[in-house]
């Protein structure tokens, strides 16, 4: 295999039914327009209605699979010869780590190791050039740097981790994993740490979709503690772009911060979003939405703020966000609106009865 050969062979992707995963898919095919070997286990999460629009499309091959069954992993590999692993699959909703943390213990650490285990030995046995080109990427979370307090500068690559949720501390350390298997191995890995993601396809347990679904319907929209706990926001295309980005030229090793430039208190987010659908369904029965808006008791553990630092990404790769937050939340809302079939779809039981279980408690 030439190199422009190995430049054309596929990349496998991992959890790339899910939100930000099925995003990329897409994205990647659109955009770059070479074959994507898609893994996912479907938990509650992972939907394949997410990637209907690649449904009969060649360059899309899923597979339905666990990152922990290492034989599905060797065999995906020995296969398809992926130039690159780009490795979304987690568990990835805090609330849910304090319920459940063992499952966040499962996927995120030891299915970074078994993953980094197959791809270990499958780069290994790599002949040139496809040995020097391939990459193994790392999907991250800012949430490893811990809490800022309002005046503290923005997380770099170089904050010290300081993981306050078991969601986070298990995302740490398989951070820890990748790095390590870098200097121990000299295996060339890539991690991206990014902000809180939103957008189209996103699980309706996350804040921004749960606003929405919930003020469409309704009922109560449940804000933690005082609503002022700060996030940076980070439209989910303008992600996949940075990590294409990433992918091509960042340089084996490094980790790089992704942000939105968009940092904003919860209660801001959530009247926004009640501001566009006062817009949108004028002739709604629920209007003005904001007053559906109830404050809940506090997330144990709940990070004050997060913000990014993205000036390395910028440099070294040109890389910035493209959508504004106040273009990608008006996106994202109509999305919503727009998409009632693949809403009632997801609004399974289990979905409904995780929503009674987290919050029926906080009011």
């Amino acid at each position: 295999m030439t190199q422009t050969d190995n430049h054309n062979a596929p990349i496998l992707v991992t959890g790339g039914a899910g939100f930000i995963g099925s995003n990329f898919v897409t994205s990647w095919i659109s955009n770059v327009g070479t074959p994507v070997v898609n893994l996912d286990k479907l938990t509650y999460a992972g939907n394949l209605e997410n990637l209907a629009q690649l449904q009969g499309n060649p360059h899309h091959i899923f597979v339905q699979g666990d990152i922990n069954d290492r034989k599905v992993i060797d065999q995906l590999l020995a296969a398809h010869q992926p130039r690159a692993i780009v490795h979304f699959a987690a568990e990835s909703h805090v609330d849910r780590s304090i319920h459940g943390p063992e499952d966040f213990v499962v996927t995120n650490v030891n299915g970074t190791f078994h993953l980094l285990e197959a791809a270990r030995a499958h780069w290994s046995k790599l002949p040139e050039p496809q040995k020097t080109d391939f990459r193994f990427l790392h999907v991250s979370t800012d949430e490893v740097y811990g809490s800022l307090s309002a005046t503290d500068p923005a997380f770099t690559e170089t904050t010290p981790y300081a993981p306050n949720s078991p969601y986070s501390a298990s995302k740490a350390a398989s951070d820890h994993l990748v790095r390590a298997y870098f200097h121990t191995y000299h295996m060339p890995v890539l991690t991206t740490n990014c902000s809180n993601n939103y957008g189209p396809f996103q699980f309706p347990e996350k804040l921004i979709p749960l606003i929405i679904l919930n003020a469409l319907a309704g009922k109560p929209l449940p804000v933690y503690g005082d609503g002022l706990n700060v996030r940076d926001w980070l439209f989910v295309l303008d992600h996949c772009d940075a990590i294409r980005e990433v992918l091509k030229a960042g340089r084996p090793g490094e980790t790089y911060n992704i942000g939105g430039n968009s940092e904003m208190k919860n209660i801001d987010v959530v009247k926004a979003i009640c501001s566009i659908l006062d817009e949108l369904r004028s002739n709604s029965p629920h209007r003005p939405h904001a007053s559906l808006i109830q404050y809940v008791k506090d997330r144990p553990g709940h990070d004050r703020r997060y913000a990014m630092d993205i000036t390395k990404i910028n440099r070294e790769l040109s890389w910035s966000p493209k959508c504004s937050f106040t273009d990608g939340i008006r996106a994202t809302v109509q999305w919503y609106l727009d998409h009632s079939t693949w809403i009632a779809h997801v609004a399974s039981g289990e979905y409904r009865n995780w929503v009674e279980a987290n919050y029926a408690k906080r009011g």
